[in-house]
């Protein structure tokens, strides 16, 4: 006696069963995850991206001037009111595109999105540090400092709500925001920042953010709506073209910087200013790797996870700290 065939395979036509067979299920809707709100609000300010902030001791380090107490305090204070402002660009950010990221592959999984942080809740704490970072610089900082985070709160803000939508401007406001990143420290101290200094860092973060948006439109390529909606308007042509011009601008400013004839003289046994500028190039090459190879999606990884990057840097760090010690 045969076994009869399932009466699922036999009572639908076959091409509706050959749909159902290969029809991919949809993904299930995001649920609460577990954990508390203060968790929830702590991974929504990306503790990550904190190390973007050190920027904010290029400028004194620049000037030789990280070497006092008072100074480094204010430069803590400085730090800590940046990533607080960061940190409600990203808290605004996540409560206002809550409905969308539920419906991406991996942003369904942010506190927010995921209901872990309820959206009035993010809404309230960004609010909260977007006023408190910038009273309190102007309590206990110059007044520039309080300029330039309210600055770059409008900013950033504006960003999310409509810039992150326009083409060259949304690269030029992240760039923007790191060299606001390297001048707050300047202006806390009250050094002067050189036309060299903003140059290179100004092209140098250029160099990073375009490198980041060439990496991600090459992983996403054939993938449109899986990732920013804007790289869809951007070829990867364009991309490595801006990442290649600033990478050159970076370096060359880095070198005339270097080279400056009306620089101060160096008093040691030798020109570490000059010497500076071979690890300073090969660590631009070798993050050219990584960009070229469309893997510097993340900037911060590629810095820290790369051994031979690291050594190069602590080279450069190393070398300049000497030539800043001559002056």
């Amino acid at each position: 006696m045969t076994e009869a065939a399932p009466l699922a395979d036999t009572a639908l036509p076959a091409g509706a069963l050959l749909e159902q067979r290969t029809r991919r299920p949809s993904p299930p809707p995001p649920s609460r995850r577990p954990g508390t709100l203060l968790g929830g609000l702590l991974r929504t300010t990306r503790p990550k991206q904190w190390i973007k902030n050190v920027l904010v001791v290029a400028a004194p380090a620049a000037a030789g001037r990280l070497f006092s107490w008072a100074a480094a305090g204010r430069l803590a204070l400085v730090f800590a009111l940046f990533t607080a402002c960061a940190a409600a660009v990203y808290l605004i950010n996540d409560a206002r595109d809550a409905d969308a990221d539920r419906a991406h592959p991996t942003k369904r999984h942010r506190p927010v999105a995921a209901g872990q942080v309820p959206v009035p809740v993010a809404y309230g704490v960004g609010c909260a540090l977007a006023v408190l970072a910038p009273a309190l610089a102007v309590r206990f900082t110059a007044p520039a400092v309080a300029a330039l985070l309210a600055a770059y709160l409008g900013m950033q803000l504006a960003y999310c709500v409509s810039l992150k939508h326009v083409l060259v401007v949304d690269l030029a406001v992240v760039t923007t925001g790191f060299l606001m990143r390297a001048m707050i420290g300047g202006l806390a101290l009250g050094i002067p920042l050189s036309r060299w200094f903003l140059i290179t860092t100004g092209f140098g973060a250029l160099f990073m953010v375009s490198a980041k948006r060439y990496s991600e439109a090459v992983q996403m390529a054939g993938a449109a709506g899986a990732t920013r909606a804007l790289l869809s308007e951007y070829t990867t042509g364009y991309l490595r073209f801006v990442w290649q011009l600033a990478a050159g601008v970076a370096v060359l400013a880095y070198c005339l910087w270097a080279l400056e004839e009306g620089g101060v003289p160096h008093t040691g046994v030798l020109p570490w200013r000059q010497l500076s500028m071979v690890p300073f190039i090969l660590a631009v090459l070798r993050y050219a790797v990584f960009a070229d190879r469309g893997t510097a999606g993340e900037p911060e990884e590629v810095v820290l996870g790369d051994r031979a990057l690291a050594l190069i840097g602590l080279a450069w760090l190393a070398m300049y700290g000497l030539a800043v010690a001559d002056w």
